[in-house]
């Protein structure tokens, strides 16, 4: 299997898979803990990348609020539902103009070896 994994990197800030799983996480569970723990993260280190991109964009990426009886919470902004649509956007088009390139990387690598003769 191939997989293309892009990082892009902007004077402010570096755009890559795991920040932007980490956003689709926070999309799907509303949570920075959550999201985290789904990724095997400490939520120390999903908030300083929170912090990371909601300074590094004219506007913040991801909203929160603070725990309690209610329970607290986040959330994507609209500005970070953009920058989720535009990466995957960035990967699709690599992906369909780099096709023919890919394939031919693939062709040159060395078959992968078979685990269950033994060797």
């Amino acid at each position: 299997m191939t997989e293309l994994r892009l990082r892009i990197v902007f004077d402010t800030v570096v755009l890559g898979p795991g920040k932007v799983e980490l956003l689709g996480h926070i999309r799907d569970t509303g949570s920075i803990s959550a999201a985290g723990r789904r990724m095997a993260m400490s939520y120390k280190r999903a908030w300083s990348l929170v912090e990371t991109m909601n300074a590094a964009f004219a506007s913040p990426l991801v909203t929160s609020s603070r725990g309690g009886q209610g329970g607290g919470g986040a959330q994507l902004t609209p500005t970070g539902l953009a920058v989720l649509s535009h990466y995957q956007k960035v990967i699709d088009a690599a992906r369909d103009v780099g096709a023919d390139h890919l394939a031919a990387l693939a062709a040159l690598l060395q078959p992968p070896s078979d685990m269950s003769d033994g060797k």
